[in-house]
C-alpha cells in the first residue's frame, strides 16, 4: 500500500486513522489487491506544478464506489468529503490547513466530480485487469485445483440511455442504425428469448430488445471456497454469446498458467470452435446442443452421420468451408461410392442424387455432434455452469447490472471494478478458511 502522510502532530487525525472503523475496513480490503500492479509515474521525470495524487487513489476511490453501492460520481465526492480519513488512507495528497479539524481542508484535497468522471473513463483497463488478475492467482494459491473447470457466461446491461426508459418517448426506439446519443458505444441487442406454448401447440418466441453492452465472464468454483472470477470481456450487446468466449479463454489461460481442461456454458455457446479448445485438450464441454431449427445429428455404431431413414451415410469429399473449419460431404451409402441393388423410399432417392449431407470434420465439431448429454461425466460437468451465474448475482449486487456511467471504456472499467470487489472477497474467505479462522468473517465492503 501506499504510504500516508504524516499527520503533522495532529491527535484528532492520528487516531482517526487507527481507530476510524471505516478505515481499517478499507485497509484491510486494500490489502487483499496486488498493488505492484499500479504504475505510478516516474519520480526522476521532470513534472511541472505540483505532484498529482497517486493513481493508485483513484482506483481506491472507484473500488469505494462499488463496495458502498454509489450510483454517481457525485455521491462518491460527497462520501469522501464526509470521511476525511478514509481521503488519507485512499492515498490522496492532503492540502494542509491546522484550521481544520483532522489539520487538512478535505474539501481541496478531494478532486472535483468532473475529474473523478474523467478518470473513472480513462483509467488504464489493462492496470485494472492486472489487478483482477493478481487476485484470481492469489486464489489459485489457496484454492487446490481451481480452473480445471471454467463456467461462462455474458450477463447484459442496461446503458444509461432514454431508449432504455419505456416510460419516455422515443422515435423509432428499436432502429438499429439510429444510436442513442447519450451513448454512442452502446448497440441494440436482444436481452432474452422465450419460447411460449399456445393453445394449439404452436410455439411462439418473444424477445426484449436493450441497448446496452454484455459482460462476459468465465468463473470457477470449489464447493468450500465458493466462486472465482478468472476472467472478464464487456462489448456491445450485439456481439453473439460465443464471440466472449475466446477473449475469455485466452484471459483464463493466461492467470491459471495453463488452459482449462472443461468448459460449462449455456446453449448460446454451443459453436464448434468452443468445443475444439476442450478437444485441444482432452478436455469435455459441457453445453446443451442447439439444433438452430435443424435435426438433431446422429451417429451409427461406426462414428458416421445416419441418413434419415438410419443408415450410416458415406464420405465423399473434403473441403474448406467459408467459415474457416475443414468440412466433408457425406452421401447416400446405396448411391455412394457406386450404386447397389438396395432401394429406398426417401424421396431425395427417388429424385435420383440421394440424400447429402455437409459435416464439420475438426475435433471441436466431431465433438460437438459425439459429446454424450446424458452422462454422468457431462452432467457433473455442466452443474458447475452455476458458478457464472452465481458471479452475475454478486455483480448485479454491486450495481453493475444499470451502470450510471456512458461510453464503453467507462463501462468496461466499471465492470472489472465490480470483479474486483467479488474476488477480493472470495480471498479473504478462502483465507480465513485455510487458516482455520471463523468460516464467515464481516463482510469488507
Amino acid at each position: 500500500m501506499i504510504p500516508l502522510p504524516a499527520a503533522r502532530g495532529q491527535p484528532a487525525l492520528a487516531g482517526a486513522l487507527a481507530h476510524d472503523p471505516v478505515v481499517q475496513r478499507y485497509r484491510a480490503f486494500f490489502a487483499l489487491l496486488d498493488w505492484r500492479q499500479v504504475p505510478e509515474r516516474d519520480p526522476q521525470r521532470p513534472w511541472p506544478g505540483a505532484p498529482p495524487h497517486p493513481a493508485a487513489a483513484y482506483v481506491k476511490a472507484l473500488l469505494v464506489k462499488v463496495c458502498e453501492g454509489l450510483a454517481h460520481i457525485t455521491d462518491l465526492r460527497a462520501y469522501l468529503v464526509e470521511h476525511p480519513p478514509l481521503v488519507l488512507a485512499l492515498g490522496f495528497r492532503p492540502a494542509w490547513d491546522a484550521t481544520q479539524p483532522y489539520g487538512f481542508d478535505v474539501e481541496r484535497t478531494v478532486p472535483g466530480a468532473r475529474w473523478l468522471r474523467h478518470q473513472q473513463q480513462t483509467l488504464d483497463h489493462a492496470t485494472l485487469r492486472a489487478l483482477l488478475r493478481a487476485t484470481a492467482q492469489a486464489l489459485q494459491a489457496e484454492i487446490p485445483g481451481l480452473g480445471e473447470t471454467v463456467a461462462v457466461d455474458v450477463k447484459h446491461l442496461y446503458a444509461w440511455v432514454q431508449e432504455n426508459n419505456p416510460k419516455a418517448y422515443v422515435a423509432e426506439r428499436h432502429d438499429p442504425q439510429r444510436r442513442p446519443p447519450g451513448d454512442p458505444d452502446c448497440r441494440l441487442g436482444a436481452k432474452r428469448s422465450s419460447n411460449q406454448v399456445r393453445p394449439d401447440g404452436s410455439a411462439t418466441t418473444r424477445a426484449e430488445w436493450v441497448w446496452g453492452y454484455g459482460t462476459g465472464v468465465a468463473a470457477a468454483t470449489h464447493p468450500a471456497y465458493g466462486d472465482v472470477v478468472l476472467a472478464e470481456e464487456t462489448q456491445p450487446f450485439n456481439v453473439d454469446d460465443s464471440a466472449h468466449y475466446h477473449p475469455l479463454h485466452r484471459q483464463a489461460t493466461a492467470t491459471l498458467g495453463r488452459p482449462p481442461t472443461n468448459v460449462a456454458a449455456d446453449a448460446a455457446f454451443d459453436a464448434w470452435h468452443v468445443y475444439q479448445t476442450c478437444a485441444a485438450t482432452g478436455g469435455l464441454a459441457a453445453i446443451p446442443l442447439n439444433t438452430r431449427g435443424h435435426p438433431a445429428p446422429r451417429l451409427g455404431p461406426n462414428g458416421r452421420h445416419l441418413c434419415p431413414t438410419g443408415r450410416e451415410m458415406a464420405p465423399a469429399y473434403a473441403y474448406r468451408h467459408p467459415d474457416g473449419f475443414r468440412a466433408q460431404e457425406l452421401r447416400c451409402p446405396l448411391l455412394y461410392p457406386r450404386p447397389t441393388a438396395e432401394r429406398c423410399d426417401h424421396a431425395q432417392f427417388a429424385k435420383g442424387p440421394g440424400c447429402k449431407k455437409y459435416v464439420n470434420v475438426e475435433a471441436g465439431g466431431r465433438l460437438r455432434v459425439a459429446l454424450d448429454r446424458q452422462g454422468e461425466a457431462y452432467k457433473a460437468i455442466y452443474r458447475q455452469r452455476t458458478a457464472a451465474e452465481r458471479i452475475n448475482s454478486q455483480a448485479v449486487a454491486l450495481g453493475i447490472e444499470r451502470p450510471r456511467v456512458r461510453r464503453a471504456r467507462a463501462v468496461a472499467n466499471l465492470n472489472t471494478l465490480t470483479y474486483i470487489v467479488i474476488n477480493a472477497r472470495a480471498l479473504r474467505r478462502a483465507r480465513a478458511i485455510n487458516a482455520h479462522t471463523a468460516p464467515d468473517p464481516p463482510p469488507l465492503c
